[in-house]
């Protein structure tokens, strides 16, 4: 799994479906389900239809928010306490390695990821491909619900210096070093569709598709490195600049924000308001319609 200057770093962010069939026996492993639908489908039922065997189900969005904040949608951290209270229940502690796993080529789990790696909790990991490309090689699902013993975790407070707050996107039209990529739909990138009180973009920022990070007609795995940093190059998002990358709720921004890391970014952060926050105020600038060339 090691990369070379073309390849992307998957080693410390991702495991393949061959090593996690290897590897789903190890006592310290813990696999959790990540599964999210926006579309009326329950997660959870999806779950119990039929899911990796051994894993746990984690509802990301209601555990890994900020239960107190006043927009319980934004991607802020929540507190030690209520993290460790949702994770500690499907058996997680300091010595798991955690992987997880969705439908969606790490959508979800991207978010579990940079919570957890807030918290200094390192060892967790997306299976590439996720439940759709086990399934497309024929691996097995079970209905059979674990019943893990209850782990520790003993982190403290959060580190967020990979998180990007609302005054440091105002001040990125000031720093020739820092490009914001909004990583949302087109509609919503042009407020043609509005998931707040205002609709449309930040006005600083570059349209940078999400799922154009991944073979999204195929096994759900990332596109290899060349093309993605020819992506990222043309819109000037180069390594040598800090990136700040948005969506909704700072879900979307995290798998972008992934994606950036293994392909060497050394200065990407998520802006953990996003258009939550954003569109929902009326004393942030804001941008309509298509994007001037």
């Amino acid at each position: 799994m090691n990369s070379s200057h073309e390849d992307l770093n998957k080693t410390p962010y991702l495991v393949s479906t061959d090593w996690l069939a290897d590897h789903l026996k190890d006592p310290d492993l813990v696999l959790i389900d990540c599964r999210y639908y926006f579309d009326g489908r329950d997660g959870v039922a999806e779950y119990g239809k039929g899911h990796l065997p051994g894993a746990v189900h984690l509802d990301w969005s209601k555990k890994l928010v900020d239960a107190a904040s006043p927009r319980p949608g934004t991607f802020k951290l929540p507190s030690p306490g209520h993290l460790r209270e949702a994770l500690e229940p499907l058996g997680i502690s300091d010595s798991s390695m955690v992987i997880g796993y969705d439908d969606e080529g790490g959508h979800f789990v991207s978010r579990v990821i940079a919570t957890l790696e807030a918290y200094g909790y390192t060892n967790v990991r997306a299976l590439e491909g996720g439940i759709v490309k086990w399934r497309s090689e024929g691996r097995p699902l079970t209905t059979e619900i674990p019943s893990p013993v209850r782990g520790r975790l003993s982190f403290d407070r959060p580190e967020v210096a990979s998180f990007a707050s609302l005054g440091d996107v105002l001040g990125a039209p000031d720093d020739s070093n820092v490009v914001v990529l909004d990583v949302r739909r087109l509609s919503e990138f042009t407020g043609e569709e509005s998931r707040a009180r205002h609709g449309g973009r930040i006005p600083w920022a570059r349209w940078a598709l999400w799922q154009e990070n991944l073979n999204w007609d195929g096994d759900r795995t990332f596109k290899d490195a060349p093309a993605l940093r020819s992506r990222y190059e043309e819109l000037g998002a180069t390594p040598d600049k800090q990136i700040i990358t948005y969506c909704q709720g700072a879900v979307r921004a995290a798998h972008t924000a992934l994606t950036l890391r293994m392909l060497g970014y050394p200065n990407v952060r998520i802006y953990d308001g996003s258009w939550e926050e954003w569109g929902n105020r009326d004393d942030t600038p804001i941008a309509t319609g298509p994007e001037k060339s």
